[in-house]
């Protein structure tokens, strides 16, 4: 058993002054406010749940759809220095054959206990529209029929955890059905949807949009489209990359005030994260690092180097959102929106997952499991 305290705890959505938190083994047993006496008292700063990040293709030189054991290893360990206790490794449009053969030779290395928990694989593709493909291959993108689903559930070994569509394909909502049958999150993107199409399927139920305004139609005030149902239907959990490259600040405090308790903050990271400008992989493509932004050759945007502590700062010293909305939205809500048990918040009965902020927002210590796997700067 141990007991941290620090100056500040948030948990349930607001802070707690001079509070502990009581661990055993991998739980939280109990808060305490004011503090018990401590094993480990934290002069400054908070203490959080660890971060949940739900689109994540890569990190630290590693993509994840062509990284080896060792690579998985390094970009867990990585990912866990940024405060990210959980995420889905994410695999972008390729080939059905492919993508079945990438998680059926990955689904071993989700099992690895070094640094942040993977909890199961993210389809981004290939049931997307060819009109919106960004950075996707569209000669590679199909409908998803019965058959083509049937195949990659089986081979994902019971770990398909997400899929982003486009509904307006031909069998989408069937695919809904069965995929949220399976408990599979579905979320709407890369797609040309509009208002009824956005909405038949949130109804067969989808319940989140890949980052939002990003590869689907503008807003029009008499046609709302995907963009205008995302931001006023509460059944709508929306995917945010606060890069500052993706979205403009004014519109991330926009998404805010529409649905502040919906947002889900995602890096999208590709294997270029943490790494200098150069040459990187994204799901086996090569992609340009340059003044921060991986591109393809032609230009366009290919996923991120961002960081979810980056992205917590950018939202709020940029962006202007309440530090509470911002941690809300990378810790309970990616949790609430996957429907992940025992994750996302700090409270008894909960996996001991925990993040140590200073003051300017970095991490100085995580714990993942009541186990410390980033301390001051190193990784343990």
């Amino acid at each position: 058993m141990a007991i941290i305290a620090a100056p500040r705890i948030f948990t349930g959505g607001n802070f707690i002054d001079n509070a502990s938190i009581e661990i055993r083994g991998d739980r939280i047993i109990a808060i305490h406010s004011p503090a018990l006496p401590a094993d480990v008292s934290l002069s400054s700063g908070f203490l959080t749940a660890g971060m949940i990040d739900l689109q994540v293709n890569g990190f630290a030189g590693t993509d994840f759809v062509t990284g080896t054991d060792e690579g998985w290893r390094v970009a867990r360990r990585a990912i866990g220095a940024t405060g990210v206790t959980s995420f889905l490794p994410t695999f972008i449009t390729a080939p059905i054959p492919t993508l079945a053969a990438a998680m059926t030779r990955t689904a071993g290395f989700l099992e690895q206990r070094e640094g942040s928990r993977a909890l199961g694989f993210h389809l981004e593709g290939p049931f997307l529209s060819e009109r919106r493909k960004g950075a996707h291959d569209e000669s590679v993108m199909c409908d998803p029929t019965s058959e083509v689903v049937d195949q990659l559930l089986e081979a994902s070994c019971g770990r398909l955890m997400m899929v982003t569509l486009a509904p307006e394909r031909a069998h989408a909502l069937t695919a809904i059905h069965t995929l949220t049958e399976r408990g599979v999150t579905v979320s709407i993107g890369h797609s040309d949807a509009q208002q009824d199409q956005t909405l038949a399927a949130l109804d067969a139920g989808a319940g989140m949009v890949t980052h939002l305004f990003n590869a689907m139609p503008a807003m029009n005030h008499r046609e709302p489209g995907l963009v205008g149902v995302a931001l006023t239907d509460s059944r709508a959990h929306l995917g945010v990359i606060a890069d500052l490259h993706h979205l403009s600040p004014r519109v991330v405090q926009l998404i805010f005030a529409a649905a502040a308790d919906r947002v889900v903050l995602v890096t999208d990271a590709i294997a270029a994260a943490t790494m200098r400008s150069g040459t990187y992989e994204l799901g086996g493509d090569i992609v340009h690092l340059a003044d921060g932004l991986p591109r393809r050759s032609d230009g366009t945007i290919a996923g991120s180097a961002l960081t979810m502590d980056e992205a917590i700062r950018n939202t709020v010293n940029v962006c202007g959102v309440p530090l509470t909305q911002a941690l809300d939205s990378a810790t309970r809500i990616p949790a609430e929106t996957i429907g992940a048990v025992g994750i996302g918040d700090l409270a008894p009965g909960l996996l001991a997952d925990l993040v140590w902020w200073s003051p300017d927002l970095r991490p100085l210590r995580v714990w993942v499991d009541g186990e410390i796997v980033h301390d001051a700067g190193h990784q343990v």
